[in-house]
Parts: structure tokens; C-alpha cells; sequence
């Protein structure tokens, strides 16, 4: 069983708080649920649509096909009606989006008090969205699927929140940032929780300005943290080799939306893999983290602190739009890693300098402090080894080899479950394991990336010298996230 609803209507009109009402109904049913946002830049207007999938069994990613869609305009029916399977349901026809709500829930087999329970959890407009909800269940004459309790002890979150989680639980001092989607919703998660959780959240006025308080609290011990899109980043990244040269620990998100310059300001890519990895002049050592889902990323937020604190260094956790705003079921919870806060004040500049702090000219130091960073950089690939810097997935001994970082991960997981194929899952990005190549010798190595470069491609040519044949690399940068079906396609054309 594998159900896609599809709520779509202007900006404003609630597809958001429909989908996100069913979506936690469904959870605490113990049903697995995973939903995708897809909306323009716009707060009134416009077409936006969410796409729920949900399932008995673990469900990432969304499909192509739809069972039911909710037009909430006439729009959302033109431009989605040709993606409804036969006999699949179009509710239209009515303003109000809980009588879409009571419909749902009656093809579904659901019990109006639990609607009704949903209902008073959002404490607003309840009588007016009651009354609605009602009169949908009530004129509602079909049923679909019979949605049976199941005992699962399930979360419903999003990869930003994780994101803002790890920070909390890994002791996070300070967070700073300026706003700019889809990094955003860290931001609000972590302001509305800084009184109670006693850790400060600042929003600047602009990038550099974020990047270079980071590293002045940094210096004082504060555990801190910038988040950003590719467009701000760019603006951070004399700022990161401040803190590459001075030995600062800081911690930055970077997520990820279609570029170069403004781009899709709402939609997703993956096309920051090579800047987080070069950003900044210079040579120092760094950490690249690329979460595939919530767990992820929990786990390497605070993955990133331990090693920013223990080796005053910059880490880098790289997400993008699709994994930061969709919403997945998670059955576990993230692993937090404990780190020490970094006490090091004393005296600091971008300047080469001697080992009172101060600047110098000396070739000899130079040289010395040179490989001194290179030293650091071979202790944080032992101590990389500690984790796990790749997943693999599927049938472990197939002759084809999936390879992708990021957010199609949950794309692939749900394409390949009946195929012939593993999937190798690259988490670390830099340091990158030295064991990945022993996995690709010898396989029909298919890569997936939300990009039109293939920059994962690259990185594994670097790192192992085997090169991935362009007719099997799958790439996708219209800005928009993989579907399973299409993926399955896809892929089962390139098998061995």
C-alpha cells in the first residue's frame, strides 16, 4: 500500500496546514509518511502544492502518479489533473480547506474525533474549522483504503528541525544568521526555543557581518553556529579562512537552492558540493557533512561541533531545500555526539604569526604553521574513521552500484527495493574514506545527483580515480527534487 495526495492552491489558501493535519494523523496512526513542499516566491498568489505519501511500510520520497488531489483552485486541477491515476479522486468545488480535511478522513476510514482532535492541536479558527471539517466527512460517500491503528512509536519532523536539534543538544551557544531561504527554518527553530533552552540567537544584518560575529564568539569559547544559502555563503568565505588560518571553531549550514546568483530563491539543487569544499582562499583543513534525512541530520550537526571544538576548525554540514522542508516519519532518534567547548582566548589575526600570537614574515614559522594545518587535517581523517562516513543499502554483493549524497537519498532508498543494486550512500564528503574505493572496483557505478555536472562524479574521480560513465550518470537540475517512480525508471535502464 502506497497512497500520494496532492494539496495545491494559491499562497495563503492553507495547502500547508492541510497537508501537514493529515500528515500527523497519519503518524500517530503508526503509519509511515513523507511529504514535499513546492511553492513559489510569493506570500499571496500564485500555485503552491504539497505532495503526502504514506505507506505501511518506510516511505522517503514522493511519486509521480497521485491517488487523490485536493484542488483548492481551479489551477491545481489543470495543471495536476494529467498526473491522477485511473480511477483516482479530484476533490474540488468547495473554499474552505478543513471540508477537504473531513473528506480525507472519510476516504480513509478515519474517525472524525480524531480530525476533531487535530483540530483543537492547531488553537485557532477551531468552531469555524470544526463545522467544515463535518460537513465534509458528512457528504463524503466513498472509501478508498481502511487505515487501521498500528502500534508505532513514530516523530514527524523535518530535516530543519534536526538541523536546529543537533545544535541544542551539542550545546550551542549562539546562532547566527541572516535570512535567506531555504536556510530560514533553522532560524525560526531556533528562536523560539533560545529562552528556554538558554543559548542566544542573532539575525544580523547581513552575511559578513554573521560570519565574522561567529568567529569573535568563537574565540571567547561560545560554541557557535551560521546558517546561510549558496548566495550568503559566498559572502562568508573570507571570513571561513579567518577561521581556517586563527584556528576558530565554528560550525556552518549551508543550504542549498538553485544558483548561480539568486536563482530559484524556493526550490531545491545540489549544487554547492564543490564550494563548500574550495570556498575560501588558501589552504586549510576543513569538514564537509551531507545528511540524507533528519536522523542525518541530528547526528551531523553535532558530529560537526565534536570536530570543529576538537580541532579549531571550520565544519561544514551541506543540506538543500528538499531535505530541510519536507517532513519525514523517523523511528529513530539522533545520536548525539558530546564535545568540549574550545577555550582559547588569546591573540589573534589573518596574519601568519609566531607562537605569541603575533604576525610574522619568517619563512621558516611559515612553513612550520603550513604543516602544522596539514598535520591537523591527517589527524581529522583518523578521527573521521571513528563514524560512519558512508551507508550502504540494498543487495550487498549486485554487480550495480548506486552512488549519491544528500537529499535523493530517500528517493533511492524507495526506487531500488526491487532491484538488483546496492546503494552507496556518501555522508562524509571531506574527509572522504579511503575504503569507498575498494567498493567501486569492478561495478556498474550509476550516479544520482541533483545537479547537471555530476560534481559527486568528480569528487570520486579525484579521490579514487575511477570515473563514472556520463550514460549512467542520472542527473536532475530543473530544480525540482527525484520522484521514486520516475527514479525506478530511470535506473532500471542503466542495470546490468
Amino acid at each position: 500500500m502506497r497512497y500520494n495526495i496532492l494539496f495545491g492552491g494559491p499562497a495563503g489558501s492553507g495547502p500547508n496546514i492541510l497537508t501537514h493535519l493529515m500528515g500527523n494523523a497519519l503518524v500517530k496512526r503508526g503509519y509511515y509518511v513523507f511529504y514535499s513542499r513546492d511553492y513559489q516566491s510569493l506570500i499571496r498568489g500564485g500555485h503552491n502544492f504539497n505532495v503526502l505519501t504514506f505507506s505501511e511500510t518506510p516511505v522517503n520520497s514522493n511519486d509521480s502518479q497521485l491517488d487523490i488531489i485536493v484542488a483548492l483552485d481551479e489551477n491545481t486541477e489543470k495543471i495536476h489533473s494529467k498526473n491522477l491515476k485511473k480511477g483516482g479522486i479530484l476533490l474540488k468545488g468547495h473554499k474552505e480547506n478543513m471540508y477537504y480535511a473531513g473528506r480525507i478522513f472519510k476516504l480513509l476510514c478515519l474517525e472524525f474525533k480524531e480530525l476533531e482532535t487535530e483540530l483543537k492541536e492547531l488553537k485557532k479558527r477551531f468552531e469555524e474549522n470544526i463545522k467544515y471539517a463535518k460537513q465534509g466527512y458528512e457528504e463524503e460517500t466513498k472509501n478508498i483504503c481502511k487505515i487501521n491503528p498500528r502500534k508505532k512509536d513514530f516523530s514527524f519532523v523535518s530535516g530543519s528541525q534536526e538541523i536546529a536539534q543537533g545544535a541544542i543538544k551539542s550545546g550551542l551557544d549562539i546562532y547566527y544568521a541572516y535570512p535567506m531561504t531555504p536556510a530560514t527554518p533553522v532560524l525560526g527553530e531556533l528562536a523560539e526555543e533560545q529562552v528556554e533552552k538558554n543559548f542566544l540567537v542573532l539575525e544580523l544584518e547581513n552575511e559578513i557581518s554573521v560570519i565574522n560575529a561567529a568567529i569573535g564568539s568563537a574565540i571567547t569559547g561560545a560554541k557557535t553556529m551560521v546558517g546561510t544559502s549558496g548566495g550568503g555563503f559566498d559572502l562568508m568565505t573570507e571570513g571561513l579562512s579567518m577561521a581556517g588560518m586563527a584556528e576558530v571553531p565554528v560550525v556552518a549550514y549551508l543550504a542549498q537552492r538553485p544558483g548561480p546568483a539568486s536563482g530559484v530563491p524556493t526550490y531545491t539543487a545540489q549544487g554547492d558540493l564543490n564550494m563548500a569544499r574550495y570556498s575560501g582562499h588558501g589552504e586549510f583543513p576543513r569538514l564537509v557533512l551531507a545528511p540524507g534525512d533528519p536522523v542525518e541530520c541530528g547526528n551531523l550537526t553535532s558530529q560537526a561541533f565534536y570536530f570543529s571544538q576538537k580541532f579549531k576548525t571550520p565544519a561544514i554540514v551541506i543540506s538543500d531545500k528538499h531535505l530541510a522542508e519536507s517532513f519525514y516519519t523517523m523511528s529513530e532518534k539522533p545520536a548525539i555526539t558530546k564535545s568540549q567547548k574550545s577555550m582559547i582566548l588569546g591573540r589573534y589575526n589573518s596574519y601568519e604569526k609566531d607562537e605569541t600570537g603575533a604576525a610574522t614574515e619568517e619563512a621558516k614559522i611559515i612553513q612550520d604553521n603550513f604543516d602544522k594545518r596539514n598535520k591537523k587535517q591527517k589527524e581529522i581523517i583518523e578521527e573521521a574513521k571513528k563514524f560512519s562516513q558512508y551507508k550502504t543499502y540494498g543487495k550487498n554483493n549486485s554487480k550495480n552500484l548506486i552512488v549519491s549524497w544528500g537529499s535523493p537519498k530517500g528517493a533511492i532508498l524507495d526506487a531500488i527495493q526491487e532491484l538488483d543494486c546496492k546503494f552507496l550512500q556518501i555522508v562524509y564528503v571531506d574527509p572522504f574514506a579511503e575504503e569507498i574505493k575498494n567498493i567501486l572496483q569492478n561495478k556498474n557505478i550509476i550516479l544520482v545527483e541533483n545537479n547537471s555536472t555530476g560534481q559527486l562524479a568528480n569528487l570520486i574521480a579525484e579521490k579514487t580515480g575511477i570515473f563514472i560513465e556520463d550514460k549512467n550518470k542520472i542527473l536532475r537540475y530543473d530544480a525540482r527534487p527525484f520522484l521514486a517512480d520516475e527514479l525506478n525508471n530511470e535506473i532500471k535502464k542503466r542495470l546490468k
